[in-house]
């Protein structure tokens, strides 16, 4: 298990059941971004994986 699994199953267990659109999800990482600098590029990898997930070229 990775240490971001414990994340991720916390998110999942407190939001499961809500709905989001992805630009609040990416208003949500622009403000973590803001505040946390040092997670620029990891976020900005996150943000660019997802746009992708459906091109079969990347």
């Amino acid at each position: 298990m990775y240490f971001t699994d414990r994340g991720i199953e916390e998110l999942v267990s407190r939001r499961g059941d809500e709905e989001v659109s992805l630009a609040w999800l990416g208003e949500q990482l622009q403000a973590f971004v803001d505040v946390h600098p040092e997670f620029e590029t990891a976020v900005e990898r996150f943000a660019t994986w997802l746009a992708r997930l459906d091109d079969p070229e990347d």
